[in-house]
């Protein structure tokens, strides 16, 4: 069945012909730039609102609807018309409103510390069902308005490609929230972002980094071996060369594993030179893995290194993780992990060791050994 806004103009024609052409546009704009439902058309005949709601019926079923940050963050869960399930976040800020939607339902990037790809992969994403997300939360921030939309909730956007620019198309042509709002989000998929460059809208980037030398980042983002830093620097070269936008670095901080400061050094040498913004993440707790995130003094300290080595830097705010709405949290109500199961993302059995294994501190916690790495005097300023 045809979803509300997977259906192109051409379908809407069709489904209104015998009606003036004028119909068309009056539909097509209610739906995108007024976010309204066909029953809430008190311009169009009323017959013809209900065969518009019953030929194109949403494909979002909102199963939960939690709030937090007093009411300035909401979590949707949603059903599919197949079973599967994703979420949304919507932000309200002072100065803006920022919803994260999802792109597919589960990824298969498997990067261990990160809700969605400790579930596994579902499927991709319609078009449309990425762009109800975005009508969702028009529709519940109004009278405010959307300002910014960020892919970077379940899954890979360039991963499913063709059906995330699709979106995007949608939401700046019709919806009308500017491309320069627009941030896709990766963790290094280098065709699709060659891909970007010669597209005709310019986008922000945001690459999910999290490591700055391979032997770290093919642990930590196991798509790193497919597509290792040299590879991805370039593509990201090329995209802001093109596009004139700014490259984002997403640094989420886990403690004792990427805070050290030769992960500033290492991080510093690759953003200097593409004049990258970095996002630095306090890593939200997760079920499915065991390291904490840096804590608040580290994270203060790794932000504040990097601008003293020329690297734009700033802290981002979490919001929502006490309702599993923050970065990397995702996916776990709609997909949740069985317990006493191996951690996913963990190597499967017969798989080579990993690149980073826990070994007791000195107080006995559980901390990340660097000894296979050839690392193993990383230290803290």
């Amino acid at each position: 069945m045809l979803g509300r806004y997977d259906a192109t103009i051409d379908d809407v024609a069709g489904l209104l012909q015998g009606e003036p052409d004028y119909r068309v546009r009056q539909l097509w704009e209610g739906l995108y730039h007024q976010a309204r439902f066909p029953a809430e058309m008190t311009d169009l005949p009323l017959d013809l609102r209900a065969r518009v709601e019953a030929a194109l019926p949403m494909m979002l079923t909102e199963v939960s609807r939690v709030t937090a940050d007093g009411g300035d963050t909401v979590k949707w869960l949603w059903s599919l018309s197949d079973g599967a399930a994703v979420e949304t976040v919507l932000m309200c800020y002072p100065d803006r409103v920022t919803v994260c939607v999802s792109t597919q339902a589960g990824c298969a990037m498997a990067c261990g510390f990160c809700a969605t790809g400790q579930a596994g992969f579902r499927r991709n994403l319609r078009t449309g069902e990425i762009v109800e997300q975005v009508i969702a939360a028009i529709r519940e921030a109004r009278p405010r308005r959307v300002s910014n939309v960020v892919f970077m909730g379940m899954g890979e956007p360039l991963a499913n490609y063709d059906r995330t620019w699709g979106a995007v198309q949608r939401l700046h042509t019709d919806v009308g929230i500017s491309a320069r709002h627009l941030t896709l989000s990766t963790v290094g998929i280098v065709p699709g972002i060659l891909r970007l460059t010669g597209e005709s809208l310019p986008v922000n980037l945001a690459v999910s980094l999290h490591a700055a030398n391979d032997a770290l980042r093919d642990s930590l983002v196991p798509m790193n071996r497919r597509y290792p830093l040299d590879m991805l620097v370039e593509a990201c070269g090329s995209y802001v060369a093109t596009s004139g936008r700014r490259l984002s670095f997403e640094w989420a901080l886990i403690d004792g594993v990427n805070d050290h400061d030769s992960d500033v050094e290492e991080l510093a040498g690759l953003a200097r030179p593409l004049s990258a913004h970095v996002n630095v993440i306090p890593l939200n707790p997760t079920r499915g893995y065991e390291y904490p995130g840096s804590p608040r003094r580290r994270v203060r300290e790794f932000r504040e290194a990097l601008e003293a080595r020329g690297v734009k830097a700033t802290v981002r705010v979490t919001r929502g993780s006490d309702i599993d709405a923050a970065c990397g949290q995702l996916a776990g109500a709609a997909f949740p992990v069985a317990p006493g199961s191996p951690a996913p993302g963990s190597p499967a059995p017969g798989s080579p060791a990993p690149l980073v294994s826990p070994s007791a501190g000195p107080t006995g916690q559980k901390r990340t050994s660097a000894v296979k790495l050839g690392i193993q005097d990383r230290g803290r300023a």
